[in-house]
């Protein structure tokens, strides 16, 4: 659970930039100045890694590369869907990388991939459709509404889809390891 939680926390930093784009132009409705300061604060995360001497993982540069892109597309046409479009291209990043056979053993406890490795394998490709969905989803609305119809949509879903998602996953797995479990204790020797 520890580690689910830091990748979460991991996502939630490399889209610190879309979110605080957001936050600023909900706030001032200043498509300038919110997307300055979301490119600045992308670039500040970096700058932070570097200072201390940490190394820069793959999806950090591919954040800075959509917040630096979609930011400066933003402010040549002064169409914020831009950005807003970037959290699409991290759900599909994501959802490649999910594809990956038993990507989700290293989330679970031994006794679950002793137990369940193929309900966990089943759920890595649940988490992958998600991650495919909400990219479409976000695409569909942020091309086709405002940026506030945008933001209250996709933070909503965006925390109740994976909310969801986990929870059916963790009740689902720990019904079955339990069962199976109890069968094996039952089981003649």
């Amino acid at each position: 659970m520890k580690n689910l939680f830091q990748a979460g926390k991991l996502l939630l930093l490399d889209l610190a930039s879309t979110f605080f784009f957001l936050f600023l132009y909900l706030l001032t409705k200043n498509i300038t100045l919110s997307v300055f300061l979301g490119m600045a604060l992308g670039a500040a995360q970096i700058g932070w890694e570097f200072a201390r001497k940490k190394p820069i993982d793959t999806m950090q540069w591919l954040s800075l590369f959509l917040v630096l892109g979609a930011g400066t597309a933003t402010l040549l046409t002064d169409d914020p869907r831009f950005v807003m479009i970037k959290p699409s291209v991290i759900y599909c990043v994501v959802g490649i990388v999910m594809l990956k056979r038993g990507w989700m053993n290293r989330y679970l406890p031994p006794v679950a991939i002793e137990l369940i490795p193929d309900v966990a394998t089943i759920f890595g490709y649940a988490w992958a459709a998600l991650m495919f969905l909400s990219a479409a989803l976000n695409l569909i609305v942020a091309l086709n509404f405002s940026v506030a119809t945008w933001s209250a949509f996709m933070s909503t879903y965006a925390i109740l889809s994976k909310l969801a998602l986990f929870l059916i996953g963790y009740a689902t797995m720990r019904t079955i390891a339990i069962r199976r479990r109890a069968r094996l204790a039952a089981a003649p020797s």
